[in-house]
């Protein structure tokens, strides 16, 4: 069976997780096996990648049959991957976290690890202080160099406040979601539903529109 990840990448992660994770990381996935693009090239990222470390358990549910499961962790389409640690964070991926996006997931995987995020200290305290729900969904692909620099920042937001919902989307997979917010360049952020940008902003620039929201 044809491997995903280069075998030079492998051991290079493999390195990087024995350096840094901490505690325990729970990857849950959803998917299903018809009428998915790339749920199946999804899962064997997720195993490859699950099999770098002991400290990474994935756990695997199909969207249909596990419907309340999906339902629980607002779920509402596929392939979607959440990371938990020890504690449940709003950490998404809707789409297959490959190409620039792969160094989001395993950088964001070290960060759940470890239950902080890399946010400067002024930072994190604002992002702290935010009381409402928020939803930042992040639009990329998997070619775009500029992308994960959006993704990350949004998905250390949420590492950092429960109250933070942030999702990857990948534009191609999901046209009808590109389609409904406009998506004429990457990455384009949108917050709840409201306050948009297009470019990967400095963190304190992004943040002080997650505030805006």
């Amino acid at each position: 069976m044809m491997s995903i990840l280069r075998e030079d990448l492998k051991s290079k992660v493999s390195r990087i997780f024995a350096q840094n994770l901490e505690n325990e990381v729970k990857i849950r996935y959803f998917t299903q096996d018809f009428e998915c693009e790339f749920c199946k090239e999804t899962r064997m990222l997720l195993e490859e990648l699950a099999a770098l470390s002991h400290k990474i358990h994935l756990e695997v549910y199909d969207f249909v049959a596990d419907a309340e499961k999906a339902k629980g962790f607002g779920v509402d389409k596929i392939p979607a991957t959440i990371l938990s640690g020890k504690a449940e964070y709003k950490v998404r991926f809707f789409g297959i976290p490959s190409g620039y996006e792969f160094t989001s997931l395993v950088e964001d995987i070290v960060d759940v690890s470890k239950g902080q995020s890399r946010l400067p200290p002024h930072l994190v305290s604002k992002v702290r202080n935010i009381s409402k729900p928020l939803h930042i969904q992040v639009f990329v692909t998997p070619t775009c160099p500029y992308c994960p620099k959006a993704v990350r920042t949004a998905h250390q937001l949420a590492i950092e406040n429960p109250n933070i919902t942030a999702d990857m989307v990948e534009s191609i997979e999901f046209p009808h979601l590109a389609n409904r917010y406009s998506v004429m360049a990457v990455p384009k952020t949108v917050i709840n539903d409201k306050i948009e940008f297009v470019g990967a902003l400095p963190e304190e620039q992004f943040i002080d529109y997650v505030l805006k929201a």
